[in-house]
């Protein structure tokens, strides 16, 4: 097998399935917090929806460190629907108080939830960012509005770590524990071509790589090295040639797995995608004895799974 491996060293700092997590970012954080949901980790996924630019991301953090309400001012109406420009479509809706419910519902039990969180994990997928010209702030979501009232451009390497240090050192005061785990997403940005794309990822990386220097509690997953490097081969790439395939996810995880989980996280990990692959299954005749039999050796094990690891059992109520 041709393979350039891309060495990962184990992390001294271990997730476990009772650590909270919180995950903000690109659709790539998006895979892997959802790996880490079917695994019954106690993780929350974009709180506001996919997030790109370290911008967004940077302002949705600060959003779940203060007690911010969204009000009908913070939203705008287009296209039939009302939206907000800190969240994706998503959270739109065809009335204002609901698209406001959605929102600050959503608020509500993430910060909750980030106030217990022990692992922050962050993927940055683009250094370009877009500012909207009637208040020069820079969205989250364009919501399909016209470019023009938008001014597009990329930040620098000085800018996002000026930010980030800021406030991972704003993070830090509020918890002392937290861990934070960034990745680059390897999903390309081709519309703006090749050699751009590369240029961006680029002073995402050497930001990262600056944070990681500064802070002892900051850490880099390599899963943009993973894809572009070790899994070179196209069958690794969904249709568009530019989004990892099933496999690719499923191979990243697995190496996110081993440097990130201890052998007894990795076991109840191991243990659960198989109850998970027994759930999935799909009967041809779901009224015969025989799968009434196999749905009752399911709960059985849902049932010895809680007994051996009760922290489980929310998660099969």
């Amino acid at each position: 097998m041709f393979v350039t491996k891309v060495e990962i060293p184990e992390s001294s700092v271990k997730i476990t399935h009772q650590d909270g997590i919180t995950a903000l970012g690109s659709c790539f954080s998006e895979n892997i917090g959802e790996k880490m949901k079917n695994a019954c980790f106690n993780i929350d996924v974009n709180p506001f929806g996919v997030l790109y630019n370290p911008a967004s991301i940077r302002n949705s953090l600060y959003l779940l460190q203060t007690d911010k309400k969204f009000a009908e001012k913070d939203l705008f109406f287009d296209g039939a629907l009302w939206h907000s420009f800190a969240h994706s479509s998503l959270f739109s809706d065809v009335s204002a108080e609901k698209c406001l419910e959605k929102i600050n519902s959503q608020l509500e039990k993430s910060r909750l939830f980030f106030t217990k969180t022990r692992f922050l994990f962050i993927t940055f997928g683009t250094s370009w960012v877009y500012e909207y010209t009637e208040n020069s702030e820079i969205v989250s979501n364009c919501h399909k509005l016209p470019t023009q009232k938008f001014i597009r451009y990329s930040l620098t390497v000085e800018q996002i770590v000026n930010d980030y240090k800021e406030l991972i050192q704003s993070l830090n005061a509020q918890n002392s524990d937290l861990q934070i785990i960034f990745s680059v997403s390897p999903i390309r940005h081709w519309k703006d071509g090749a050699h751009e794309n590369n240029l961006g990822k680029a002073r995402l990386l050497l930001a990262v790589n600056s944070l990681q220097n500064e802070f002892e509690n900051v850490s880099y997953f390599p899963a943009y090295e993973l894809l572009l490097d070790e899994l070179r081969d196209y069958r690794y790439y969904a249709s568009d040639m530019l989004h990892p395939s099933e496999t690719a996810i499923n191979y990243i995880w697995e190496r996110f797995s081993e440097k990130y989980f201890s052998p007894e996280t990795q076991k109840i990990k191991k243990e659960l995608e198989q109850l998970n692959a027994d759930l999935a299954h799909r009967p041809l005749h779901p009224q015969s004895a025989s799968y009434q039999k196999f749905l009752e050796n399911i709960e059985i094990k849902k049932r010895k799974l809680g007994e051996k690891y009760p922290f489980l059992n929310p998660f099969f109520s």
